[in-house]
């Protein structure tokens, strides 16, 4: 009355494999449209930052940028504005901004002078912490 437990005298081992291949072409595919629509998305003008060697300031609200680029071009929120009108400009919009610091993003290729001179006149509109955006080296 012995009971044979493998099943008929022929055991058969069976293999499952999973074929990688598709999944490797896939991955392959969303690579190559990364690469070619990551270039695309990125925005902004193009200014050269100075470098530092000073760590990052921690803000608690979003920081308010004034950029100025290589032409001495003022923009504030992807706007451009002219130095003249910068002033009642600041004034208008840190009126309600219970944080009154602003971040200038200038240029290294910008002269000192033309930096001063936008200082002052964030300065004028009220604004006393003023910081300066630079790269680390």
């Amino acid at each position: 009355m012995g009971m044979s437990s493998s099943g008929g005298g022929k055991s058969r081992m069976v293999m499952s494999e999973i074929n990688v291949t598709p999944l490797v072409d896939v991955m392959l595919v969303l690579l190559i449209i990364f690469m070619v629509t990551a270039p695309m998305m990125q925005q902004g003008l193009e200014i050269e930052l100075p470098e530092t060697a000073a760590s990052g300031v921690s803000t608690s609200e979003e920081p308010f940028v004034l950029i100025i680029n290589k032409s001495k071009r003022i923009t504030v929120g992807g706007q451009a504005i002219p130095i003249a009108d910068l002033q009642k400009r600041l004034q208008a919009i840190f009126e309600k901004r219970p944080n009154k610091q602003i971040y200038i993003q200038a240029d290294k290729a910008v002269d000192y002078g033309f930096v001063a001179e936008t200082m002052a006149e964030v300065r004028a509109a009220g604004i006393t912490n003023i910081g300066l955006v630079t790269l680390p080296k």
